[in-house]
C-alpha cells in the first residue's frame, strides 16, 4: 500500500510537471491555457515520433488531430440566417458567407485569411468557420474565407498568390455586383500568418493600376510581418508562452520560405541578418529596427542582437527573407503611403507583438490612419478562442472590438 502511494504521488507530480507552464501574472485563466498548451505539445511530440518511424509528415499528423477533435463543421444552426457556399475564385477554393437580410441594399465585403503558420488551419472547419459566420452576421457582410494552399504541399509565394488571386477576382465589378457588395466598402483581414497575407495583399492591391476597385480597410490580427529579427523584445519576453513559442515561430518561417531546417539555431541568433549581409542596406535595416520603431515601454532593457558575419549568402539563397510579399514590414514608405486605413491587434504576451507595433508606427509615419488595439492580457491565438472548450474572455473582448471597428470603418 505504501509503495502504491509513493508511485501515485510520483505519477501525479509528473503529470502536474508536464502540464505546468510558467505563465506571467498578466495572463488570465492560466490553468486553461496550460491545459491547451500541454495538449498541443503532446500532439506535436506524437507527430514527431510518427515521422521518425516513417509514418508521414508531422504537419499532416497534426492536421488530422485538429480535424478529428477540434475542427468539426459549425453547422447551419450555429448562426441562423447566414448562407454558406463553397465555390472557387480564379481556381482558389473559398467559402462565402452571406446574410439573408439587407432589403436589396449594398453590403460590406470582407476577405479573410486564416492563421496557422502557413501550414495549419482551414477556412471551412473549426473556429475559423464559426468566426466568419459570426463576422457575416454581425457586419451584415459578404465574408469570403480563402482556403489557400499550405506547407508542406507548397511554399512561398504560393499561399500569397492564392490569396491575391481570390481578392482580385472578388474585386471585379461583375462579382461585387453578383454578391450585392458596395465597391467602396471592401476590406481584407487575417490573423497571424493570415495577417501576414492580408498585409501583403493590401500593399499589392493598393499599387496595382489594373485593379479599379481598391480595398478600403485592412484588419490585421497579431500579424507575422518580418523574418529578419527573431530577437525583438517580444520574442525574448514571450519565448515560451503558448500558443506560439519563439522556436515554433522560426520553424514556421523556415518552412514557409523554403530555408534549410537545420539552420534553426542560426536564425534564432539572427545570423541570417548579420552586418556583413550585402543585401541589407542601412535603409532596409531601419525598416525593422525596433529601437527606432517601438515605444520605450516595449523596448524595456533589451538590446539588439546583431551578428557580424553570420550566414554567408543566405539572403541570396532564400530571397523570400527580403521579399515584401513575405515580409510586409520591409515595404518602402511610398508603398505604405498608398495602403488603406488599418486596424492592428497586438497582444502583450505574444512573440509577434512587436511586428504589429512596428508596422503600426511605419504605417503612421507614411500617413496611414491606424488603430492599434493592444491587449495587456492577450496571448497569441486568443482571437479565435471564443468557443468551448477553447473559450477565453480576452478572445471575446478582442472579437467585439474588432467587429466594432469594422462597423465604424468599413
Amino acid at each position: 500500500m505504501k509503495l502504491f502511494s509513493v508511485a501515485l504521488t510520483l505519477l501525479t507530480s509528473s503529470v502536474a510537471f508536464y502540464f505546468y507552464t510558467p505563465l506571467p501574472d498578466g495572463i488570465r485563466e492560466p490553468k486553461k491555457l496550460m491545459l491547451l498548451d500541454a495538449t498541443f505539445k503532446t500532439v506535436s511530440k506524437f507527430a514527431a515520433l510518427k515521422q521518425q518511424l516513417g509514418f508521414g509528415h508531422p504537419i499532416r499528423t497534426i492536421r488530422t488531430f485538429r480535424e478529428t477533435l477540434l475542427e468539426s463543421d459549425a453547422g447551419e444552426d450555429f448562426v441562423p440566417g447566414v448562407k454558406v457556399t463553397d465555390v472557387s475564385f480564379s481556381g482558389v477554393p473559398v467559402r462565402v458567407y452571406e446574410t439573408s437580410g439587407g432589403g436589396g441594399s449594398l453590403r460590406r465585403g470582407l476577405l479573410y485569411f486564416h492563421g496557422g503558420g502557413w501550414a495549419l488551419g482551414s477556412a471551412k472547419k473549426g473556429s475559423y468557420d464559426k468566426l466568419t459566420r459570426m463576422m457575416s452576421a454581425e457586419l451584415n457582410a459578404v465574408v469570403v474565407s480563402v482556403e489557400y494552399r499550405l506547407y508542406p504541399e507548397v511554399q512561398f509565394p504560393e499561399p500569397y498568390l492564392d490569396c491575391l488571386a481570390a481578392v482580385k477576382y472578388f474585386l471585379s465589378e461583375e462579382v461585387l455586383s453578383k454578391y450585392s457588395v458596395d465597391p467602396e466598402r471592401v476590406g481584407v483581414s487575417g490573423d497571424s500568418a493570415g495577417g501576414n497575407l492580408a498585409a501583403a495583399v493590401a500593399q499589392e492591391i493598393s499599387q496595382d493600376s489594373s485593379v479599379s476597385v481598391k480595398l478600403s480597410v485592412q484588419a490585421l490580427v497579431y500579424p507575422a510581418l518580418q523574418a529578419l529579427d527573431f530577437n525583438t523584445p517580444s520574442c525574448l519576453q514571450n519565448h515560451n508562452i503558448p500558443i506560439l513559442s519563439r522556436f515554433a515561430l522560426v520553424q514556421f518561417w523556415i518552412q514557409y520560405l523554403g530555408a534549410d531546417l537545420s539552420l534553426k539555431e542560426q536564425f534564432l541568433s539572427n545570423q541570417h541578418s548579420g552586418l556583413e549581409q550585402p543585401l541589407l542596406s542601412p535603409e532596409l535595416r531601419a525598416r525593422f529596427n525596433w529601437t527606432l520603431l517601438l515605444p520605450p515601454e516595449h523596448q524595456k532593457n533589451h538590446t539588439p542582437v546583431v551578428t557580424d558575419k553570420g550566414l554567408e549568402g543566405i539572403l541570396e539563397k532564400v530571397p523570400g527573407f527580403l521579399d515584401t510579399r513575405a515580409s510586409p514590414l520591409l515595404a518602402s514608405p511610398d508603398v505604405l503611403s498608398k495602403c488603406p486605413k488599418a486596424y492592428i491587434m497586438t497582444c502583450e504576451f505574444d512573440v509577434l507583438r512587436d511586428d504589429g507595433l512596428m508596422y503600426t508606427r511605419r504605417l503612421q509615419d507614411a500617413g496611414v490612419q491606424v488603430t492599434n488595439a493592444h491587449y495587456e492580457d492577450g496571448f497569441h491565438g486568443c482571437f479565435s478562442m471564443l468557443f468551448w472548450p477553447l473559450e477565453f474572455d480576452v478572445g471575446k473582448r478582442a472579437f467585439k472590438d474588432y467587429i466594432r471597428w469594422l462597423q465604424d470603418n468599413l
